[in-house]
């Protein structure tokens, strides 16, 4: 008898689960590259893309929508395991088609911008906002003043009693905060770590308050991973083994998350949040690949030289054919395989992958 996967027994126990059972009229999506499903194509001066080939080679029709993955990303499949056939349309897209949110069919907005983080300056460059004036990536305050408008505009065609029902039975996923860490490790910043961290917090707290005051009551957070162990990062590594410098940061901004959200907790009494710790999901996958169907941890599936980590994945780029063996797609990012396990796990996933309560717990929270 043929032996399964940990990603595939998964999967069979979720089914035993069934979806959540508290239906979910809508999910909203604030973050980075990691639940990016295209914002940055809408932003045509800027570098980090991924409309292009290879990516999306395992998308229906095998089109490149801007997601920086083979396939699907984390947030589509958390939207599936919600009952939802992917993400939600992109904030730009939306803004091109108002009508769409006057359809009895409205299910929620991805914000999600690949590049950005908690801080604005991140993901900006001063070429762009001196010289060009082309927008480089949206950040998390500019995402949350998207969603704002996205309030605002359903207020004035459903009313305000159906968006503040709407706002506090649906879920606010956020997947943010490993290019400010990158940022400030490679910036040689005369900052100590801590002082980082515990500013980075305090935005980062001011920003889901701000999403708070909206009227959302659960909360979704999906923390940093070990960004030391991505390929982009082992290329620079002499040894070619993660940089701790990096997972350190990682790590205690974990625990800083951690905190701010339960004082989040005590102060807004009717607040559901989900804190995932991915950290600890991949390095447990890179530890012990093999039972959840991984051979190859180090390596991306597509890139150029040193652990396909020195270069993007574009039609130039070196090209794995087994992608569902793979944990890396590129140099930073998880392939669709990766994303769905990442995406089971803190649906269905014990207290050590997320905490107090996993995402299928909040959903029905």
């Amino acid at each position: 008898m043929e032996s399964k996967t940990f990603l595939q027994v998964l999967c069979l126990a979720i089914v035993g689960l069934g979806f959540a059972s508290a239906e979910v009229p809508a999910i909203f999506v604030l973050g980075d590259s990691t639940a990016d499903v295209g914002t940055n194509n809408f932003l045509p001066g800027f570098k980090a893309r991924a409309d292009f080939p290879p990516n999306g080679i395992d998308f229906p029709s095998s089109r490149p929508t801007g997601r920086f993955s083979n396939g699907f990303n984390s947030a589509d499949f958390l939207a599936m395991l919600m009952g939802f056939k992917r993400s939600p349309l992109p904030f730009f897209a939306l803004a091109d088609n108002p009508k769409l949110l006057k359809r009895p069919s409205f299910r929620g907005v991805n914000f999600a911008s690949g590049g950005s983080g908690i801080l604005d300056i991140t993901g900006q460059t001063a070429l762009t906002s001196s010289l060009s004036g082309v927008k480089n990536v949206v950040p998390l305050r500019e995402q949350i003043e998207q969603l704002s408008a996205v309030h605002e505009n359903l207020t004035a065609i459903k009313g305000s009693v159906y968006t503040e029902i709407l706002f506090s039975r649906s879920l606010f996923f956020i997947s943010i905060g490993s290019n400010d860490l990158l940022s400030y490790f490679y910036s040689n910043s005369s900052v100590p770590k801590q002082d980082f961290i515990s500013a980075l917090g305090l935005e980062y707290e001011k920003q889901i308050m701000s999403i708070l005051e909206l009227g959302a009551k659960k909360i979704g957070i999906i923390s940093v991973p070990p960004v030391g162990c991505c390929p982009s990062q082992r290329a620079v590594n002499e040894s070619g083994g993660c940089l701790v410098g990096l997972n350190d940061l990682a790590l205690e901004f974990h625990s800083t998350i951690n905190a701010l959200l339960m004082k989040l907790g005590s102060e807004y009494t009717d607040l559901k949040y989900s804190l995932g710790n991915t950290y600890e999901m991949t390095i447990n996958v890179i530890d012990n690949p093999f039972p959840f169907g991984f051979k190859e941890v180090q390596t991306a599936c597509c890139g150029v030289k040193r652990f396909n980590g020195e270069g993007i994945c574009d039609k130039n780029a070196n090209l794995c054919l087994n992608r569902h063996e793979y944990l890396f797609w590129d140099l930073f990012h998880p392939t669709m395989t990766a994303s769905k396990l990442a995406a089971l796990t803190l649906y269905a996933g014990e207290p050590r992958f997320v905490s107090p309560i996993n995402f299928k717990q909040l959903a029905e929270a």
